[in-house]
């Protein structure tokens, strides 16, 4: 018998040699609406493979309702690749090469990534896997196709869209002051979306109109609205870009505008197409023409390139945070006149909040830049010289503190409670769909609704994770933190760009917190593995007693 013919699927192992296979399933929302896929279903399939072929399955990994654009926002995946590093399995499977991602690069990159840790991976519908030189080039050719695939699914789209916006139709999505509705339209097997006025909201949107017919600008009118009451679609303060949005969206005076960017696949912040779609809807406007036209003359006459400060000259921009509601402090100046009548120029740190949504969101907080500056800078370099300090801060992180990581504790279950409930919310609005309680318009609205909530809570998680990571960490040296802040200091003096210099602060310093008297209270330092092997000597010279192979995360205050 010719064994080199074998597959590793004729083989079945003996409980002391079973490889263990991590499973990958994702389906997008419309993938799960349009086309039927199922992650059930497609678990059900790769387990009984598992079953047939004598396989352990280590773990399910599965992203529910995420597109497979690229690999960003999907943590199923990330948590995949992480436990690949640490060769936590022989085997990843998927359903389908399209489930790891569309992106042919993302692809090759972590499957190159497994490759490299000695990992199998394979497709079972495409039926091959990289052990072999011929399951290789086949993957390429898929992934290639894959990606082909995602591109011509993406561009069908976009043209279907365009044509119904030179009908006039809106193309979904929320915007203020309307409702979408679903309508029957006998003609097609998809049903459509019109535009209908939710006249509470198209009170805001006339009151956002009017005062900046009076001659109020962006910060005034978000500052007047939100003291009003007024408040966003999702039942938020508005920022000055929300109001700028609101004012140069033509959809108020009866217009169906698209195609503004041009880069349908990419991020799409730059290059701004210069002939959009732009076409009288088939909705109810909620301006006048006069009025749209006179706001628009304003906007124009206005317009112009800011004066703007650019944030890498001020260094503790994002790390200050708000005593008040804990937002990032940015810029803020006042000029002040003199006696002999020049001028002067104040710099602060001011509430991000309330230099964007005005004093109903928060208030000032101003610190002045001059002291908040050079007092960290103080301090960081009084902390680095004092050898008590240092042995202090390093006896309490080895200790753990319990005493305060029990309510941190309980905050973490708290929010993987509520997340195991967004699982729950999920499965129970596809059920409904799935039912046709709901249709598709109500399902991806529901869904959107439910991953801001999601986005939420893990945004929550991550640096209670790291703050319980600590406990289960190895223990670091006085040495290690003496060298880390040593070079840190060093490496900060010879820096020459500000933005540098910036870019050093937030690589060391996780937040800093204010009192209630425009004084710095704490700063909170974070070292993990990037700041450790950024500001130590690697090498032979590195105490072999400090080992940073596996990921952490330590946080202290100074």
């Amino acid at each position: 018998m010719n064994t080199s013919l074998l597959k590793s699927e004729d083989f079945i192992f003996s409980e002391n040699t079973k490889r263990k296979v991590a499973i990958y399933a994702r389906v997008s929302t419309i993938e799960q609406a349009d086309e039927g896929y199922s992650i059930d279903e497609q678990v059900r399939i790769l387990r009984e493979w598992c079953d047939r072929y004598g396989y352990e399955v280590y773990k399910e990994y599965v992203d529910r309702g995420i597109s497979g654009k690229n690999i960003h926002g999907r943590p199923a995946l990330k948590q995949l690749i992480s436990d690949s590093n640490n060769n936590e399995f022989d085997i990843v499977i998927v359903w389908k090469i399209n489930r790891l991602s569309r992106d042919i690069l993302d692809t090759l990159r972590v499957v190159k990534n497994f490759k490299e840790n000695g990992i199998t991976f394979k497709s079972y519908s495409e039926n091959f896997e990289t052990e072999t030189h011929q399951g290789e080039m086949f993957f390429q050719m898929m992934a290639v196709l894959a990606e082909f695939e995602r591109k011509q699914i993406s561009e069908n789209v976009k043209l279907g869209m365009i044509a119904r916006a030179r009908e006039g139709s809106w193309n979904g999505g929320q915007v203020l002051g309307y409702d979408t509705v679903e309508v029957s339209n006998e003609n097609k097997k998809k049903k459509s979306t019109k535009l209908v006025i939710n006249e509470k909201e198209a009170q805001t949107v006339r009151r956002i109109f009017q005062l900046y017919l009076e001659g109020n600008g962006y910060k005034s009118i978000a500052n007047t609205v939100n003291h009003e009451g007024h408040r966003s679609k999702k039942n938020n303060h508005f920022s000055i870009n929300a109001i700028r949005t609101i004012l140069t969206n033509p959809i108020y005076a009866g217009y169906i505008r698209y195609n503004v960017r041009r880069d349908w696949s990419q991020k799409r912040r730059n290059n701004i197409n210069p002939s959009p779609v732009i076409e009288r809807g088939n909705h109810t406007p909620i301006l006048s023409e006069d009025t749209w036209n006179k706001a628009k003359a304003i906007l124009e006459k206005r317009t112009g390139k800011p004066n703007r400060v650019h944030s890498g000259e001020y260094p503790l921009t994002g790390l200050l945070k708000c005593p008040a509601c804990g937002a990032g402090m940015v810029l803020g100046r006042t000029t002040n006149k003199n006696k002999d009548g020049t001028k002067r120029v104040l710099e602060y740190y001011v509430c991000g909040a309330w230099k964007n949504k005005g004093t109903a969101a928060c208030n000032s907080n101003s610190i002045r830049v001059d002291y908040a500056d050079k007092y960290v800078l103080n301090k960081i370099a009084h902390f680095t010289n004092t050898d008590e300090l240092i042995k202090d801060v390093v006896e309490r992180i080895n200790n753990g503190d319990k005493d305060q990581m029990a309510p941190v504790q309980k905050e973490y279950q708290i929010v993987i409670k509520s997340l195991e409930g967004i699982t729950s919310k999920k499965d129970k609005v596809l059920g409904l769909f799935e039912d046709g309680v709901l249709s598709k318009g109500e399902l991806v609205n529901r869904l959107a609704k439910i991953n801001d909530e999601k986005q939420v809570l893990e945004d929550r998680l991550k640096p209670l994770e790291m703050q319980l990571n600590q406990s289960n960490q190895v223990e670091i040296s006085v040495k290690v933190v003496k060298e880390v802040m040593t070079n840190f200091e060093k490496v900060y003096k010879e820096t020459i760009t500000t933005e540098q210099k910036k870019h050093l602060l937030q690589l060391l310093i996780s937040k800093i917190t204010i009192k209630d008297r425009k004084k710095i209270d704490t700063i909170q330092i974070q070292l993990n593995n990037h700041v450790v092997n950024r500001f130590t000597i690697k090498g032979e010279e590195k105490s072999s007693e400090d080992d940073f192979s596996s990921p952490f995360s330590i946080y202290f205050n100074i």
